[in-house]
């Protein structure tokens, strides 16, 4: 028995595992790159990168701080609904009343408020009720009908469209809503939704704080939280999400709702910013949003995204709408400038993903 067991103790030694560490190394090394370029959100990084260095080469009024601010505002503006818009792309679904929903919040808050002489925070509670109403139903009717979301939010889009002309002009007799600039409340409303923030020498306006607030929460939820998981669940398969016990129909209208809970905000930020509101506006804003989640590698088929990509989409938005001034260029050129970054951040998209499955 001795003897035979000698053999087992002068088994070769493990060179050979000691060889192979490299390659596990780089293997691991492989799988965190492709995890990395797996993000949504990387080649609109990568896109916002390279445009900011573009005009920051070829305007030098683009490197002041008072420019990023306004740069920066412009992005809040259109990030603050650019982030439930995406977390309803990534359920599956659109809303193209965005748009002029925000317009019908903040007509809401001001007619009611000047008409009925309310403090203005009466205003802005039933303007948010109405807001997340709005969302609501078209969450509902979506249920109910099995309709298209497009076809749905298409006929909510023309509704509310009419409804802010007509109601404006019946209580006003013009195409703009009184000024709430003189009524009770509206110091302490615009310093939240429309006051500025001194850093750095410049002042910075408080929707970008608001922005970046929204978009951790929204992250949070979409990466943190069982809701979230819900979301890519019914946006992926709505079916097969069902048949694992997800809330699909609660979940769908949660997201609607909370486009409306967006649009509210926007709609008392131009409130309380400018004092009143044309009942024309927001039209066409809607595709802006869809393209910035789009820019931000969320996908029109639903269950792919996150809720970082449509901020870095929306500061590629400022930079462009902006820097376009800064050069000097003609602004006319805007929408198609806009349409060369939505194309090619949908390549850039396609090839990270790509590449990131690419064995």
């Amino acid at each position: 028995m001795p003897p035979a067991a000698a053999p087992a103790t002068t088994s070769p030694p493990p060179a050979p595992a000691r060889e192979a560490a490299p390659g596990g190394g780089r293997r691991a090394r492989r799988s965190a790159g492709r995890r990395l370029l797996a993000r949504p959100e990387i080649g609109a990084l990568i896109a916002a990168v390279a445009v900011y260095l573009f005009f920051f080469s070829v305007a030098p009024a683009f490197r002041e701080a008072g420019s990023l601010a306004t740069v920066l505002y412009q992005a809040s503006v259109m990030g603050i609904m650019a982030v439930p818009v995406a977390l309803l792309m990534i359920g599956g679904e659109f809303d193209l009343s965005a748009g002029v929903a925000v317009t019908s919040s903040a007509l809401t808050a001001a007619i009611l408020s000047f008409q009925l002489t309310l403090n203005v925070w009466t205003g802005v509670a039933v303007a948010l009720v109405f807001s997340l109403a709005v969302g609501a139903f078209n969450g509902w009717l979506l249920i109910r009908t099995g309709l298209p979301s497009f076809l749905i939010t298409l006929g909510s889009f023309l509704v509310l469209q009419g409804a802010n002309l007509a109601v404006t002009k019946l209580f006003t007799g013009n195409v703009a809503s009184d000024s709430v600039a003189d009524m009770d409340g509206f110091d302490e409303a615009r310093r939240i939704f429309a006051s500025e923030v001194a850093v750095g020498g410049t002042h910075v306006k408080i929707t970008v704080f608001w922005w970046l607030l929204f978009a951790a929460a929204a992250s949070w939820l979409l990466l943190r939280t069982r809701f979230g998981n819900w979301v890519f669940a019914v946006g992926g398969s709505k079916e097969s999400a069902r048949a694992v016990g997800v809330p699909v129909d609660r979940t769908k209208v949660a997201l609607f709702m909370g486009v409306g809970a967006g649009a509210w905000f926007v709609g008392m930020h131009l409130l309380f910013s400018f004092r009143t509101v044309q009942s024309g506006e927001g039209v066409g804003n809607e595709f802006l949003y869809i393209i910035a989640a789009v820019i931000g590698g969320c996908l029109l088929t639903g269950g792919y995204g996150s809720a970082v990509g449509p901020v870095i989409g929306a500061f590629i938005f400022g930079m462009v709408s902006q820097g376009i001034v800064y050069a000097d260029w003609n602004p006319d050129w805007f929408k198609a400038f806009l349409g060369v970054m939505l194309l090619l951040a949908a390549l850039v998209n396609l090839w990270v993903r790509r590449t990131a499955t690419r064995r």
